[in-house]
């Protein structure tokens, strides 16, 4: 009986490992790097609108094709992607699968929100509203419910960077090198969303720069937070319930 008590599951081994802090260094230093970045474009995002709408560039079929394919990847994508995951995680009972898509679902929805927000407070107006001559009209609070106001940050850029932050942060539990495969292709698809918002005239550099900024920070400290705390209710809800008949044909849920 003691040696079979010894025998703990290499899965519920990881979930009890010491919990690793919500924020480090490395944090700092990344939004450190995100916020050089969104100031480093504020001077040169009339310059890059204005030449992304070039009679020239605009007339290439291929990117603008392009571009619509790649931002409903992104809006909605992200979200039927996510969600399919983790039904077909727990209707196959593959933990990682369903693990995925239910982390992926909660940062898109997290930084979406935080997105919302901001675009509502600050107000800032879209390139097309004034044929991108005015990068720096901001008004605060003019966003809430006006679309051409919703500029900064880019709400398809914070999705498509929150999906790739938590599927690069996942993959470094599939392996020791799933992650240098997995974050090349993941972050260079949410870089290819950003600049299509761009080249469709909906948001300026800057405004793709903190979109980036938040919904990687958000997928990281989703996955981080989740993996720390293995007991939280949204885990114990979605990812260790089950669902059966009881002895009177009634539904009953059970948690493990």
């Amino acid at each position: 009986p003691l040696r079979a008590q010894s025998a703990v599951p290499s899965d519920t081994a990881h979930r009890e490992s010491p919990q690793l802090p919500l924020f480090t260094w490395r944090d700092a230093a990344l939004a450190g790097g995100f916020g050089a970045l969104t100031v480093a474009m504020f001077p040169i995002d009339q310059r890059v609108a204005q030449h992304l709408q070039d009679s020239s560039t605009q007339a290439n079929r291929f990117f603008r094709s392009g571009s619509m394919r790649v931002q409903y990847i992104a809006d909605p994508g992200a979200i039927i992607i996510g969600v399919s995951l983790y039904g077909v995680g727990r209707l196959a009972h593959w933990g990682p699968v369903a693990d995925l898509g239910l982390h992926g679902t909660e940062a898109v929805a997290v930084s979406g929100a935080l997105t919302t927000l901001l675009k509502g407070v600050v107000g800032r107006a879209r390139p097309y509203v004034s044929a991108d001559t005015s990068p720096s009209d901001f008004h605060v609070g003019r966003g809430f419910g006006n679309g051409a106001y919703q500029s900064f940050p880019s709400g398809h850029t914070t999705v498509a960077f929150a999906a790739a932050a938590v599927v690069t942060s996942e993959s470094s539990h599939w392996g020791n090198r799933a992650v240098w495969f997995v974050a090349p292709a993941m972050y260079g698809g949410a870089t290819l969303v950003g600049l299509s918002r761009m080249y469709n005239n909906a948001h300026w550099a800057s405004d793709v720069a903190m979109g980036a900024a938040i919904g990687t920070f958000s997928g990281i400290k989703v996955v981080r937070y989740n993996h720390g705390h293995p007991s939280n209710p949204i885990d114990r809800f979605f990812l260790r319930s089950t669902i059966g008949l009881g002895p009177h044909g009634d539904a009953q849920v059970g948690f493990s």
